[in-house]
């Protein structure tokens, strides 16, 4: 069967002396204190902008950073651009190739990906009969990409590297584990509907398994289409959490790793989201902005900002500053594209300091610069931090009493669910400041 990079543990050799010395020099916002395998947590790292700002420069400007540190680093590309070969010097297929010491880097191919949940599918029907061999007669090979298949394989590849939703996706025990993944997607948009997707499948799943346990039709399908599901885990992995459980503690489940998911997007600790503009194109920076505020709708918390310098200028501008606080800013040293970067000299020189700093900052730093939601009991009123939106492209919605807010504005919509004591109907709103300040009544 053709490698596929939802199998990416056994693709890659590991230096052996690499898991002692990334130990050692552990710190800041990667910090741990568990010395075994199962509890050392990998961190995925995104960048957010328009097309064209420098984000595939920045993603590979990061990943060699953080390998140079010390840390077992994966750069994951789902692109068929080949600007990361020639800046990395090195070809990239859908296998892990090590680029240099702790820099590994893969391309995601969803033609490809698609083939071993289909082929896992086909082993558990052959014990369970499910579909009396029609599956079986599936050639995965003929089959081709539809939209959207894109993000939920590429999803289903970085849990594997990454194992955010917990437990049930942590079982496969492999013996090559990352400290970084760093994620250089199709395009932003993509990106930010895979970050908030954990959160989105709740609420199907919550519809869902109402069909499945109040229908005559769940009834009947659920529990094969259950145990199909489970058969076909348990053969990717060394046993299924699911195995042996009744449906309802399995829909349990299937809702914890979800909430795990979801609110690993919004730790630090976990999840590095940085925004990449260049200074000198005012459409760029507008659009770094409006996808602060969709990443923010989303679920997630940017930690920075970076901007891409010019050939003839590596000065950040105090009006770029501006624009992004409170968010940390700093430049990304220019990347000749003419000849092959020497990536030591870039990342060690001057103008690359405070991009060092930013991917290095404890991961305290970033949660303290601006929380999204605060909610103000004594004014009974909440503050939602909306950067790139105006007034006019922000609707609220109450759909149960007055327990909850839902919150449409960039293609997407956040639940906020109100604490006691400011439960109640909305009675106003005004925005200023790029927060959306809502009273309660």
């Amino acid at each position: 069967m053709a490698s596929s990079p939802l199998l990416l543990s056994s693709a890659l050799s590991r230096n052996p002396n690499s898991g002692l010395s990334i130990r050692r020099r552990r710190h800041g916002a990667l910090a741990t204190t568990a010395s075994s395998e199962e509890d050392h947590s990998t961190k995925l790292v995104t960048f957010l902008g328009k097309g064209g700002s420098g984000k595939t420069t920045s993603a590979i400007f990061a990943a060699q950073h953080y390998a140079m540190t010390g840390f077992n680093t994966c750069l994951v590309i789902h692109s068929q651009d080949p600007t990361a070969e020639y800046l990395l010097n090195c070809k990239i297929g859908t296998s892990p190739i090590i680029c240099n010491n702790n820099l590994s880097a893969v391309r995601l191919e969803t033609t490809k990906m698609l083939l071993e949940p289909l082929h896992l599918l086909k082993k558990a029907d052959a014990e369970l009969n499910i579909t009396q061999g029609v599956l079986e007669g599936v050639v995965g090979e003929e089959l081709g990409v539809l939209p959207g298949m894109d993000s939920v394989f590429t999803l289903l590849a970085l849990e594997r590297l990454v194992g955010f939703l917990g437990n049930l996706g942590r079982r496969n025990l492999r013996k090559d584990k990352y400290d970084i993944i760093i994620y250089d997607g199709i395009n932003t948009e993509e990106t930010l509907r895979m970050i908030g997707v954990t959160s989105r499948a709740r609420l199907y799943l919550k519809y869902l398994r109402n069909m499945a346990e109040r229908t005559d039709i769940g009834r009947l399908a659920g529990p094969s289409l259950l145990r199909l599901v489970d058969e076909a885990m348990s053969l990717s992995t060394r046993g299924s959490n699911l195995n042996g459980k009744m449906s309802s503690e399995i829909w349990d489940i299937l809702e914890r790793a979800l909430e795990r998911g979801s609110s690993a997007f919004g730790e630090p600790r976990e999840f590095g989201c940085y925004l990449v503009v260049d200074p000198n194109n005012p459409a760029s920076v507008s659009s770094a902005l409006r996808y602060w505020g969709c990443a923010i709708q989303a679920g997630a918390q940017v930690s920075g900002a970076f901007g891409t310098a010019s050939p003839h200028s590596d000065v950040e501008s105090e009006e770029i500053v501006k624009n992004f606080s409170p968010l940390p800013f700093a430049l990304c040293p220019h990347v000749p594209m003419g000849s092959l970067p020497d990536w030591n000299a870039i990342i060690s020189s001057n103008p690359s300091e405070d991009a060092r700093d930013l991917l290095s900052a404890p991961a305290s730093s970033s949660s303290n610069v601006m929380e999204p939601v605060k909610f103000d009991p004594s004014k009974k009123s909440v503050s939602l931090l909306m950067p790139g939106f105006d007034k006019s492209e922000i609707k609220l919605y109450q759909y149960r009493g007055g327990s909850e807010l839902l919150v449409e504005a960039g293609d997407q919509r956040r639940v906020i669910r109100l604490p006691p004591e400011i439960q109640g109907k909305v009675g106003g709103a005004k925005f200023a400041d790029r927060k959306l300040v809502i009273t309660m009544r």
